[in-house]
């Protein structure tokens, strides 16, 4: 078993070898309703004039990863290719009861709930196959969780390239500076995702950070 994990790991290797020579794959990361997917979408329409998909106020809206691939960014004359995977949102605890409050029945709760944790164990199955992560977290809310730790834990453990997207600073509520002081040894780059606010600077930080 030892011998078979490790040609799987050096054949992983050699296929990121390979497809760093064009472009690169970048993670969206993060709990659920952070705007994983909202990300997604501004990435792709201001470069590429898709979506990803729909976002919804119901957690784990998005329960199997996406890839768009060969999406380009070009940022101060630099030019940066990358293939998005927008995963499927990490959580500890998945609860079919959390679902119910969205007036799901019984039956459907259930069935998402079993959906959203094999799309969390799918997630981190992915970070063996990308060049680097977005990771966003929800501005408005604490970021020192066990399940920001545990994503920033398990990316580290890669050493993958890592930018952190506080998200959501157009609510009166929002402070990317408790994200700054909860994780210090990562840069950190405050946006809005659904307004394109500060997004210039997310691009930047981008193409210095997986270029």
């Amino acid at each position: 078993m030892g011998i078979i994990l490790a040609i799987k790991k050096r054949f992983r290797f050699l296929i990121k070898l390979f497809r760093r020579k064009d472009r690169v794959r970048i993670g969206i990361y993060g709990p659920p309703n952070a705007g994983k997917t909202t990300l997604a979408n501004r990435i792709l329409r201001d470069w590429s004039g898709d979506i990803m998909g729909s976002p919804s106020e119901i957690p784990h809206e998005t329960r199997r990863a996406r890839l768009r691939e060969g999406v380009k960014i070009e940022v101060n004359g630099k030019s940066l290719s990358i293939d998005i995977v927008d995963t499927p949102g990490i959580a500890t605890k998945i609860d079919f009861h959390e679902f119910l409050k969205y007036g799901l029945s019984e039956e459907e709760a259930k069935r998402r709930a079993k959906e959203a944790t094999e799309g969390v164990i799918e997630a981190i199955k992915w970070l063996d196959d990308l060049d680097g992560v977005l990771l966003v977290m929800d501005s408005t809310e604490d970021p020192f969780t066990q399940v920001n730790v545990t994503i920033v834990g398990n990316i580290e453990a890669r050493n993958l390239p890592l930018l952190i997207v506080a998200n959501k600073i157009d609510l009166p509520t929002a402070s990317p500076a408790r994200i700054k002081t909860a994780f210090p040894q990562h840069p950190v780059v405050p946006i809005s995702a659904l307004k394109g606010i500060n997004i210039d600077a997310l691009y930047k930080a981008m193409a210095e950070k997986f270029g």
